[in-house]
Parts: structure tokens; C-alpha cells; sequence
């Protein structure tokens, strides 16, 4: 797959997350936040199962122990996020919500850097400082109290950072993204249900009420965003990945004053400018670089 059609798997991949969380927002008035994501993990594995099933048919070898182990940890990290996120939504709003959680975008290159040790495109840099102050506006400037539903949701991003990572780490080698995808949803739906069904007030009226917003999460946010997300990073890098996903916040901002009421500032139409500047310049700045360097070694 092109690089570029890998980048705009990535960029729809943020759209619907963008929707998702209004979905996300408005289901905490029916049932709680884990429970709600046991539900939207569980319906996504089985849309996903037999897609898997028959990837796992088509391989010539059968999945490995290590990289079964590591579909695992990207969906311990996956649960992780989404409970931060979740519980954090209840207490912040869709838009706050939305900025900090594109935080992941500046921890993503950090990690990969300082963590990993691996060399970053120069054009990141710039790139993800655009990104970052875009979403700095796109929120109005400023977010002058942070509460514990904010600090939260950047706990949040820094997990998702680790869940993309992960994600980059174990796409490649195994060659399986679809199964990751199931294995990753599955093993977030089991602590999900299990922490629901244990501490939140749970009756099949709620669940009902919900239904809407747990089939779109489950079936479209989940199922087919995450799924374009481990498809898209086979043939991009995690910082790259992470530039073009950031545009959720974009997209759930504008939902937001849609669907909510929630109000977008004038700088942030400025703000969402710039990310897509960023996006400009992470897709076409290192194809630019490489025929410019090529057309100086061939002089």
C-alpha cells in the first residue's frame, strides 16, 4: 500500500474517532464508563472474528507465541487508554476532551526517541509542534484549570502513545493486522465487562438506552477506525501515524458545536488550519527532501 493511502486510512481513522466522542460523551448518561467499554470491545471483536478467522486461514504459519503475547499488551495498553479517557469524559468536556487527548502526538516521537532510541525524519519536529499548537487552539488558547477529569484524559494520551507504538512494533513483523485488531478488542472488552458488571449499576433499560451509541462506538469507532488505524501503520511510522490521527481532536471539536452546543473559538478555526498544515507537511515534506537530496546526488 502507498504511503499516502496508508496516511489517509489514518486521517479517517481520526474523523470517526472525532465522532466517537460525542457518542462517548452522551452514553455516560445511560450506563458507566466501563461497562460501556466492555460493550463497545466486545461488539467490535465479533464484527472483527471472522475477518480474522479467515486471515488467520490465508497465513502460511500460524501466529506466534511472542506476537500473540504483544496483541495482548497492545490491548492492555488499548483498555488503559479508553478507561482514562472514559472516566475522564464524565468529568471534562467533549472538546477538552478531544484536545488532550491529541496530547499523543508529542508523546509519541519523545517515546520513540528517548524510550527506543530510534531516529525520528527531521520534518517530524516541526510537524508536531504545529500539530500540538494547533490543538492548543482549537481549544481557545488556553485551558487555565486543569480538573481531574483533564489530568485524566492526558493520562489518557500518554497510554494511546504506548498503545501506537505497540501497535508499530507488532504489525509489521507478524503480518496480521487483522488479528491483532480482534485480540487487542477482546482482551479490552474482558476488564471492561468484568469492572461494569462489578461496580456500575447495571439494567437492561440502560443498556437499551445505550444501544445506539455502543453499536456506533463498537461496530464504526472501534472495529473499523482501530482496524484502519493497524492497517495504516503497516506502511507509515508511529510519529507519522500519530500526526494524522491527532485531526480527532479537529473533528470532535467541530461534533461538539454540532451535535452538543459546545462552542469552538475563533482561533480555533486557526487552530484547525494548522493541523492540517502539519498533515500537509508530514505526508509531502519527507517525499520533498528525498527527490530534492536525489536530484543533488545525481548533479
Amino acid at each position: 500500500m502507498p504511503r499516502h493511502l496508508a496516511n489517509l486510512l489514518l486521517l479517517l481513522a481520526g474523523a470517526i474517532w472525532g465522532i466517537g466522542f460525542v457518542a462517548q460523551s452522551t452514553a455516560m448518561q445511560s450506563i458507566g464508563p466501563f461497562l460501556f467499554i466492555g460493550m463497545r470491545f466486545l461488539v467490535a471483536a465479533a464484527v472483527l472474528a471472522p475477518f480474522a478467522w479467515r486471515e488467520a486461514q490465508q497465513a502460511e504459519t500460524p501466529v506466534s507465541f511472542v506476537h500473540l503475547r504483544g496483541f495482548v499488551f497492545v490491548g492492555l495498553a488499548l483498555f488503559s487508554a479508553m478507561s482514562l479517557q472514559q472516566v475522564g469524559l464524565t468529568l471534562t468536556t467533549v472538546t477538552n476532551s478531544g484536545f488532550l487527548t491529541g496530547l499523543y502526538v508529542v508523546f509519541v516521537p519523545f517515546i520513540t526517541l528517548f524510550v527506543l532510541g530510534q531516529p525520528l525524519h527531521p520534518v517530524i519536529w516541526p510537524a508536531v509542534l504545529m500539530t500540538f499548537a494547533g490543538i492548543w487552539m482549537l481549544a481557545g488558547g488556553s485551558i487555565t484549570s486543569l480538573n481531574g477529569g483533564d489530568l485524566l484524559t492526558i493520562g489518557c494520551a500518554l497510554l494511546f502513545a504506548v498503545q501506537m507504538i505497540l501497535v508499530a512494533r507488532f504489525v509489521g513483523p507478524s503480518g496480521r493486522p487483522l488479528t491483532l485488531s480482534f485480540v487487542q478488542y477482546l482482551t479490552a472488552a474482558i476488564p471492561g465487562l468484568g469492572l461494569g458488571l462489578a461496580i456500575e449499576p447495571f439494567d437492561s433499560a440502560m443498556l437499551m438506552q445505550a444501544m445506539p451509541e455502543i453499536l456506533y462506538s463498537g461496530v464504526i469507532a472501534t472495529g473499523l477506525a482501530f482496524t484502519l488505524q493497524v492497517i495504516g501503520q503497516r506502511y507509515t511510522t508511529a510519529p507519522q501515524a500519530a500526526i494524522f490521527i491527532s485531526t480527532e481532536s479537529l473533528f470532535a471539536a467541530l461534533f461538539a458545536a454540532l451535535l452538543l452546543g459546545e462552542q469552538i473559538p475563533g482561533i480555533g478555526y486557526a487552530g484547525g488550519l494548522l493541523i492540517f498544515l502539519a498533515i500537509l507537511l508530514a505526508e509531502l515534506g519527507p517525499m520533498r527532501m528525498k527527490k530534492t537530496n536525489g536530484s543533488v546526488s545525481n548533479s
